[in-house]
Parts: structure tokens; C-alpha cells; sequence
């Protein structure tokens, strides 16, 4: 079973990426952004929690988020593998991530790293909200985001680097460029 996490910070791609990845392997995705956005637009309790804190650019407890993985999860069984997209952020997630897949007999496989100029990542972000109109991609908000990507979630990368399931992707170039990296990542991987 191969199960990615997808990181970087917002706008670097992870979505993208993920879709291709899903393409060329067989995979599920698991977009706690996703579910998230589905749960805010349906109205449910989850949903105006979630909304509180995305309002503000903040994360949402790890246990909420735990919880909503874990019944996703379960949908998923007998996949070939899962792309996590947006989950872990911390690393009290990626212990609680663990021990999600460990219970299930898996485990992450890598943490795929899409690593972005900031001044590149403002501009996607701007853009992205130009064209889709997303409430949470403007400037004081992106600058909220990138502000809790580095204080809570980068050092997530560290927890992975101690794993030996950490590889960094130059997460600038085209679509097709940065894909391939990935791939050859992969591959040697399993070498």
C-alpha cells in the first residue's frame, strides 16, 4: 500500500500533484480540505466549527481532525493507497496518523515536500482567489496562513526526516516538471 503525504505550504502545489499522483498510481485522496469545505457548505456542526477557525486562518484541533480521518479512512478500505492532502500539519497529527494507519495494518509511506519561494506562493495564492473566489486567498489571510505553516506545521518535516520517510521536491517549474520529480522520487524509493 503506498500512502503520501502531500506537505508544503499553501499554494505549493499539493493539490495539483496530488490529482497526477492519483492518475498514475491508482490512489485515493484524503483532502482534509476537502471534507472540510463539504462539511462548511452543508451547514453541519462540523462545518461552522471548522469555518471559526479557517475564518481566521487557523488549524483546526487535532482531535476534530483525527476524527473526520479516521471515518474517512475507513470509507477507503481495500484501496491501493491513500494521498493525504493537508493532514498532518503537526506533529501530534502525525502521531495520531500513525496510529490511524497503524491500526489498519499500514503506515505512511513518504512525505513528499513541494518546496515554494514565499513571494511565489503569495502570488499563487492572490491568483487562485482572483479566478476561483476563495473567501480565504486573500492577502491578510494568505499571510496568516504562511505565518501558522511556518511556526505549527513545518517542523512536521522533521518528524518525517527522523521517520526516513522525507523527500523535498523544488516545487517551482511546470506541472509536468515538478510531476517528475515526484515520480523519480518514487522509483528510487523502491530501489
Amino acid at each position: 500500500m503506498l500512502n503520501i503525504v502531500i506537505f508544503g505550504a499553501p499554494g505549493s502545489g499539493k493539490g495539483t500533484q496530488s490529482e497526477r499522483l492519483i492518475r498514475e498510481f491508482g490512489l485515493d485522496h484524503i483532502s482534509t480540505g476537502d471534507v472540510l469545505r463539504k462539511e462548511i457548505k452543508e451547514g453541519s456542526a462540523l462545518g461552522k466549527t471548522a469555518s471559526e477557525y479557517i475564518d481566521k486562518g487557523q488549524l483546526l484541533p487535532d482531535e476534530l481532525i483525527a476524527e473526520v480521518l479516521a471515518k474517512v479512512l475507513d470509507e477507503k478500505e481495500g484501496s491501493n493507497g491513500v494521498i493525504f492532502d493537508g493532514f498532518p500539519r503537526t506533529i501530534p497529527q502525525a502521531i495520531a496518523l500513525k496510529k490511524i494507519l497503524n491500526k489498519r495494518a499500514t503506515d505512511v509511506t513518504v512525505l513528499i515536500n513541494l518546496h515554494v519561494a514565499e513571494e511565489e506562493l503569495i502570488k499563487r495564492l492572490l491568483e487562485r482567489g482572483r479566478i476561483s473566489g476563495r473567501s480565504d486567498d486573500n492577502l491578510d489571510t494568505i499571510k496568516s496562513r504562511l505565518d501558522v505553516y511556518h511556526k505549527q506545521t513545518l517542523p512536521l518535516a522533521d518528524y518525517y526526516i527522523e521517520e526516513g520517510k522525507h523527500v523535498l521536491i523544488a516545487g517551482e517549474g511546470t506541472v509536468d516538471e515538478i510531476f517528475d520529480r515526484i515520480k523519480k522520487a518514487l522509483a528510487e524509493l523502491n530501489n
